[in-house]
This record gives structure tokens, sequence and C-alpha cells, in this order.
């Protein structure tokens, strides 16, 4: 079964997010609105176009709760319930419910380190 796809995105916590968006607008030339910023691109292999999103949150955010971590990843995946079904089954810990959006189904898990991941299957070109 396909598991992980690609990275959807790429979360940190920081202490001031517009200050945060504005140093990497002017310094690194990334403009993000206030969902963060999309990077398109095309896998060579399937052609398969898709983003990936990058958005700091603010330091007092708890949706990366239960970890401590200061960052969270989301990784692309091909088929997320058939995938939940499987973690479940490996006793990877599924925090929540999954919760279904006009882009996308998405769940979260911890990694052995306590780390949030976010898992999306996107309907890509939505967005």
């Amino acid at each position: 079964m396909k598991r992980v796809t690609g990275i959807g995105g790429i979360f940190f916590k920081c202490n001031d997010v517009s200050q945060t968006k504005q140093w990497y607008k002017e310094h690194l030339g990334i403009p993000a609105d206030q969902y963060g910023a999309n990077f398109k691109w095309l896998d060579l292999d399937t052609k398969e176009e898709g983003l990936t999103v990058w958005n700091p949150f603010p330091a007092d955010t708890r949706y990366f709760d239960p970890s401590q971590q200061s960052f969270m990843i989301n990784y692309r995946v091909a088929d997320l319930e058939a995938l939940l079904e499987e973690l479940k089954s490996e006793d990877v810990t599924i925090v929540g419910d999954m919760e279904t959006f006009e882009y996308g189904k998405f769940a979260w898990i911890l990694d052995p380190n306590g780390n949030k991941i976010e898992l999306w299957e996107p309907i890509d070109g939505v967005l």
C-alpha cells in the first residue's frame, strides 16, 4: 500500500506571526497570507501537480498538542482512511478523529519521539 507521497506542509511556532512572515518575505522572498505560503511542484515521474504549505503559528497554539515540539510536518498521503487502519494495526498512536474539508482529509499521529505528524489526503486543484 502506498503511504506517504510527499511533504504537504511545514508548520512552526513563533512569537510574532506577522513579524516572522514579514522577515521571511523580505529576506527570503516567501510571500505569505493568513494561511501561509504555497510552493507548487510537479512530480516528474507521475506528472502529478501539488503544493507544499509553509506556515508559522503563534507560540501558544494548541494545534501541535499533545506534542511539546515547536514544529509539525504535514505529509501528503494517497488513501488516508486505509492508511489509518494500517497504522492502528501497527499500534501507532492516532490523535483525535479524521477531519474532512473541501481541500482534503486530515488525521494526526505521534511518532516514537512524541512529535505530532499531520497526514493529509489532498484534493489537488482546490487551493
